[in-house]
């Protein structure tokens, strides 16, 4: 029995084992190959010759390449290898940018922004300051990119500069467009040109002016659609300056422009300039005192600023430094006018005030903001005498402007003597409007 019984068992563990060896018979190994293994190791593009390579990126458009060099790593240094040859070169960088039709500009622009895209994706890997080197050692050359180089008014170089290099940092923090603008201003010696101009006596240099203005404006401003981004490059601009040098600069970049292309300063001076003239200026004001708490600047500097840039090249015509005031609004207004009201330069704010309710009159404002105004500036005077003062001031005010009209526009027949009493009589209907608003609001 015994025997058996062991027959039995060796019986059943051989079957057992035979079974279990008939289960795990060895089956052929699979071996999975990700894309960017078959990219990167021994792959079709990895094994095809350079020249074939390049045919291959020459077909497909900035946009694809620039999506392609996100595949990989391997993928990444061979598109940084074929941007580099001199045929990609003559090829993708645009040396013409005088077209004569705005389709072929907008082309010309078109095609930068997808260029900017494409060095943005291709130099992804690469650390901030090599990725400017390499970028810009490409395109430092072309001669419609760089300062005081081309005559030509229908130029476009500059803007597509400019949109190439906002695609270029979009999405890059503050310290990283610190390091551009640096870089910017070393490859093009921007803060030794702006150093001559502001420095340099008004109506010298217009050229350099306007090269300047062109430059800073197309290139480092405009492009951005986000505020906050145009007030990053504008404080970067006027930082290095005194107060003085940064209202000219101001002047520079966004003052009125004559339709030769000159700046209109002496207007500013001779005679009063409409609200399209100003309205850049008073931009550049609104982005500066938008974030004052933020960027460094205080309300003291801004209004230094301003006192600075209205007697270049001289003393303004009073009408466009209240064109100006109202263009800016209601809180930069009140913090100029109650600066000069608490230093007790009464004459000056009531014939600014005087002229603030003209330029309403003429370009269409409720007179209720100049009420206002007038009401918010009666409580920076802390007594009622001090209030009445100021009234009374304003109101002598009132008389002294409409005779000095008067007076000027009977002295001859001249066209801008026609003018004058045209201002006249707007001055007349403004006043009685002021006085109207004014009086309804206080027996309210």
């Amino acid at each position: 029995m015994a025997r058996t019984a062991s027959r039995n068992v060796g019986k059943y563990t051989s079957t057992h084992k035979s079974r279990k060896r008939n289960i795990h018979r060895p089956r052929p190994t699979r071996t999975i190959v990700t894309r960017s293994q078959c990219l990167t190791v021994g792959c079709f593009f990895h094994r095809l010759p350079s020249e074939v390579y390049h045919m291959i990126l020459d077909k497909m458009s900035m946009l694809e390449i620039s999506i392609f060099s996100m595949v990989s790593k391997e993928i990444t240094r061979s598109v940084v290898e074929y941007i580099s040859t001199l045929a990609w070169k003559n090829k993708a960088i645009i040396q013409s940018f005088h077209r004569s039709t705005c389709p072929e500009q907008r082309s010309t622009i078109g095609h930068y922004r997808d260029l900017g895209l494409l060095f943005k994706r291709s130099t992804l890997l690469q650390p901030t300051k090599e990725r400017l080197k390499f970028i810009f050692s490409e395109f430092s050359q072309v001669p419609c990119f760089r300062l005081e180089q081309c005559m030509k008014p229908d130029c476009v170089g500059f803007l597509s500069y400019g949109v190439f290099l906002q695609t270029l940092i979009a999405g890059w923090d503050e310290l990283e467009c610190h390091r551009v603008f640096n870089f910017v201003c070393d490859l093009t010696n921007l803060l030794q040109k702006i150093e001559i101009v502001v420095t340099g006596k008004p109506g010298v240099r217009w050229y350099q002016k306007l090269q300047l203005r062109l430059f800073c404006r197309q290139v480092l401003l405009d492009p951005w659609s986000n505020q906050m981004d145009t007030q990053f490059w504008l404080m970067q601009l006027l930082k290095p300056w005194p107060l003085v040098s940064q209202a000219h600069l101001l002047l520079t970049l966004y003052g009125p422009l004559l339709p030769e292309s000159t700046l209109g300063w002496q207007d500013l001076v001779e005679r009063g300039l409409p609200h399209s003239a100003l309205w850049d200026l008073a931009r550049a004001f609104l982005l500066l005192f938008s974030k004052l708490e933020v960027k460094g600047q205080n309300t003291n500097s801004l209004v230094a600023i301003f006192k600075e840039l209205i007697v270049i090249p001289q003393p303004w015509h009073v009408e466009n430094v209240a064109r100006l005031l109202v263009l800016c609004g209601s809180s930069l207004c009140y913090t100029i006018l109650a600066s000069k009201a608490v230093n007790g330069r009464l004459l000056e704010i009531s014939r600014l005030i005087v002229y603030i309710i003209l330029v309403c009159e003429k370009d269409g404002y409720h007179m209720s903001w100049a009420v206002k105004m007038v009401q918010n500036l009666c409580k920076v005077f802390s007594t009622p005498p001090e209030r009445f003062s100021f009234i009374q001031q304003l109101e002598n005010m009132f008389s002294d402007v409409t005779r000095e009209f008067f007076e000027f526009s009977v002295t001859g027949n001249q066209p801008e003597d026609r003018e004058t009493f045209q201002s006249l009589c707007i001055l007349l209907d403004s006043s009685a409007r002021f006085h109207t608003k004014f009086l309804h609001m206080i027996l309210k």
